[in-house]
């Protein structure tokens, strides 16, 4: 497996959050490069490990290992693919949802705006949708709610307005064209902060980031064990808001859990971390990608 595809994030964190047992089974609902994956096989004996990834770089980045199954789809589909598999309960669940190093370095992916290529940034790359796709075809609304709500960009309005000129004169169809319209609207001294929620905003609305989301993570209360692990890492506002709602509530869009009868509250997990768990001075140091990556772990009650 090549090291350089992706540097995994808060790895030794993510392991002991895992509290792995030799025989358990688990999942990594976020292969990627495969960096946390490898780590949980070398602790496993007997056990087995189911990943998941739709992207066909990741599906050849995977390991001779007759332990591992590799389910090449989006995770929300994790409960069907796990019946499919015979497999009713699992031991602990890891979802790493930042994007890897291998997409932002190559430039035909178009995830990037430090390079020339096509807007695509599809994740599955058989998917129909591309963000040339979104930027020409999309409502001056829609357009304008996505980059509000997934990029929080305060001038949402200018980008959209720039958007939409430009478009009449001529299809979005590479980097280059978005940066044309991108980066008059800039604040002072902010530019590739700017450019990076533009970019993300548009990498969440093509790969349905937010619904999938919620979808995997309320299946999680279905197919884990009890004492089973959930740890996942977000790197923006938006996923770890969601993924701090569900631990807290069972529910995504909750922000206070149910109360039974006698006033006594209903939840499906119990904190392991109380507060989002950070990456050390070190790690920022070797990996400067995980800056923003906030790691939170609950145990299925």
């Amino acid at each position: 497996m090549e090291e350089v595809y992706h540097v995994p994030v808060l790895l030794h964190e993510c392991i002991d959050g895992l509290n792995l047992k030799e025989d358990g089974v688990y999942v990594d609902v976020t292969f990627g490069g495969g960096g946390h994956s490898k780590e949980i096989l070398k602790q496993l004996k007997g056990g087995r490990l189911i990943v998941f990834d739709q992207d066909e770089d990741a599906y050849e980045n995977r390991p001779d290992d007759e332990r591992l199954i590799f389910v090449r789809h989006n995770f929300r589909y994790l409960k069907h693919f796990l019946k499919y598999i015979g497999i009713e309960k699992v031991d602990g669940i890891l979802g790493d949802l930042g994007v890897s190093s291998h997409h932002f370095d190559t430039p035909e992916r178009g995830f990037s705006f430090r390079f020339e290529g096509e807007l695509d940034m599809r994740m599955n790359k058989q998917a129909d949708l591309t963000a040339a796709d979104v930027i020409n075809d999309y409502e001056e609304n829609d357009l304008y709610k996505i980059f509000k709500t997934y990029g929080e960009i305060k001038n949402a309005g200018k980008l959209v307005r720039g958007i939409l000129s430009q478009r009449q004169a001529r299809p979005f169809k590479n980097i280059s064209d978005l940066l044309e319209v991108a980066e008059p609207c800039v604040p002072a001294r902010d530019k590739n902060k700017f450019l990076a929620k533009v970019f993300q905003a548009l990498r969440i609305e093509v790969n349905r980031e937010m619904e999938a989301l919620k979808e995997m993570l309320m299946q999680t209360k279905d197919v884990l064990a009890p004492e089973g692990r959930l740890v996942v890492i977000s790197y923006h506002s938006l996923e770890d808001r969601l993924v701090k709602n569900f631990m807290k509530t069972g529910d995504c869009d909750q922000t206070q859990p149910d109360q039974d009868f006698y006033g006594k509250t209903i939840v499906p997990f119990k904190a392991i971390s109380r507060k989002p768990i950070l990456p050390t001075a070190e790690e920022l140091e070797r990996n400067t990608r995980s800056r923003s990556a906030k790691l939170r772990i609950s145990e299925k009650l």
